[in-house]
């Protein structure tokens, strides 16, 4: 399944991980812990970068010996006509999922039409911040086990793998390449670094300028939150698009088209 025609497999790969790498696992919960008043917690960060990288290293190495065999299957399933017809319905498909998912805008829009919507909020919501600050505290302090962000790393993994799909797509190109299995572990390890350096990016920032990037970090942080939503929506749709433009290629219908228009 070539979602990317032309472009070489690394630099796919790289592009795939670096949109995992803005999810909620592995840069809006870093962000969170980097905005942990005073001293950075450097080691507890990159403990927890370290276990979800190596989470999705496990997850993507038990892919790839345990479908490598479905994968060959499967791709001369996909390459087939009736394969292609389903890819581009897939892709529509998500394109039309990223368009009609509702986002934060559109969330808001409708709460601020609903009677008395703006002028509800209770006081549970005024606490939540000051209890996720404790819960932050707690965990990043010297005095908490290891295991804690350990578990909470893996925790995050767990909930959201099945709705990587550039991880997915990545891991199906990685099986489908005719790479030896120590070069296609490699390539993974190399997905999975590349998955977690926006967060190592930001670590360093906070560790060498914590003064100058304090308050663009805070900025980042309650934008990611308004727009976990819409980023979605658009990490589903050029997922989407890019499926429905390589089946639509290999079906010949933008040959098609053209042939029409002249």
């Amino acid at each position: 399944m070539d979602i990317l025609p032309g472009v070489p497999l690394p630099i796919a790969l790289a592009l795939l991980a670096l949109l995992d790498g803005l999810s909620i696992g592995t840069l809006l919960i870093p962000l969170f812990f980097l905005l942990v008043p005073g001293r950075v917690r450097g080691g507890r960060m990159l403990l927890y970068l370290g276990t979800i990288a190596v989470f999705y290293l496990i997850v993507g190495v038990l892919f790839l010996t345990g479908l490598v065999n479905v994968v060959d299957a499967a791709g001369e399933v996909l390459s087939s006509t009736p394969g292609r017809v389903t890819r581009l319905v897939v892709g529509g498909a998500l394109l039309v999922t990223a368009i009609a998912m509702p986002t934060g805008s559109r969330v808001e829009r409708t709460v601020a039409a609903a009677p008395g919507g703006a002028g509800d909020e209770g006081g549970g919501e005024e606490e939540a911040p000051g209890r996720l600050a404790r819960w932050r505290e707690r965990l990043l302090s010297e005095n908490a086990p290891r295991t804690a962000i350990m578990g909470v790393a893996v925790a995050a993994g767990v909930v959201e793998v099945a709705t990587m799909v550039p991880y997915i797509v990545g891991m199906t190109m990685l099986a489908e390449a005719a790479l030896p299995f120590p070069a296609q572990v490699g390539a993974l390890a190399g997905y999975c670094a590349v998955m977690i350096a926006p967060a190592l990016v930001l670590l360093l920032l906070r560790v060498v300028a914590a003064r100058i990037v304090d308050a663009p970090l805070r900025r980042l942080a309650a934008w990611l939150q308004r727009t976990a939503a819409e980023n979605t929506a658009w990490i589903l749709g050029i997922v989407g698009f890019l499926v429905l433009r390589a089946a639509a290629t290999e079906l010949g219908l933008f040959d098609a088209l053209s042939s029409l228009a002249g």
